[in-house]
């Protein structure tokens, strides 16, 4: 189990060397966790103004670091 502090950090990590990645590509990256683990702490991430997420008009969703 990763704890959500270490979590949060490689998350940013990621995206931050990968700006504008697809939160497909977090999926791969992070496959130890479901979808629903990964979009509830990327969005816990984007309300405390961390990054930002971006949907397209196909409604792909990006995510890139804040700042």
């Amino acid at each position: 189990m990763i704890v959500k502090g270490a979590l949060s950090d490689r998350i940013i990590e990621f995206i931050t060397k990968s700006p504008g990645c697809r939160m497909n590509d977090l999926m791969a990256f992070f496959p130890d966790l479901t979808w629903n683990q990964l979009l509830g702490e990327v969005n816990r991430l984007r309300l405390s103004h961390r990054l930002w997420m971006i949907t397209d008009s196909q409604g792909s969703l990006f995510v890139c670091p804040r700042g």
